[in-house]
């Protein structure tokens, strides 16, 4: 297996991606499993795929393993895309589910289902040390629920209704086959499978 690692401490993440990309004979691993810590980057792309390529491309320098990154975020059709690249800090801090998940409820109060269309985006982007890079984007479409509904996934995924349903009551299984990660990362496993 060869070790590939994933700029992010995001163990949810991580084993998304590991269940992809092992058949492959990619071994995920974050750089805190290695005991090794990564640079803060600041994410000043302004597009997911940007963002992306900034936490691969700073890895890959600082660690010289293949490095994969990903970018994602929630946009919403009412609300003119957002909270788009800024998902995760939304309602301020970084990565407060919580709060996040309040402050899009009270954007979106008196909002009928209809007009609360809203579409989860990934963008991963692949650094090799010898130049080489990859990058893909992945989408899912769905509508944003009045109230959360389960508690598998995070981020939004209480909100996120596909086909009526919560991300919040998909098994890890069910939403790797439609999730943007899932269908990112298996336009990365092609992308893959043509150079390795």
């Amino acid at each position: 297996m060869t070790n590939f690692i994933l700029a992010t401490n995001n163990m949810k993440k991580l084993a998304e991606m590991q269940r992809i990309l092992s058949p492959l004979g990619i071994n995920v691993v974050t750089a805190k499993m290695l005991g090794i810590e990564l640079p803060d980057v600041i994410e000043d792309g302004e597009t997911f795929e940007e963002n992306a390529a900034i936490k691969a491309h700073a890895a890959c320098e600082f660690t010289h393993m293949p490095s994969i990154a990903d970018d994602s975020g929630l946009c919403v059709d009412y609300l003119d895309g957002a909270p788009g690249i800024y998902s995760a800090r939304f309602s301020g801090g970084h990565g407060n589910d919580e709060a996040n998940n309040d402050l899009l409820l009270e954007k979106l109060d008196g909002v009928p289902m209809e007009k609360r269309t809203a579409y989860y985006v990934c963008a991963i982007c692949c650094v090799f040390p010898d130049g080489r890079e990859i990058t893909v984007r992945g989408e899912c479409h769905g509508h944003i629920g009045f109230e959360r509904d389960g508690h598998e996934g995070f981020g939004y995924d209480p909100l996120f209704l596909v086909n009526g349903r919560a991300f919040g009551r998909y098994t890890a299984e069910e939403k790797d086959r439609i999730s943007h990660r899932g269908n990112a990362l298996r336009k990365l496993t092609e992308e893959l499978e043509k150079i390795l």
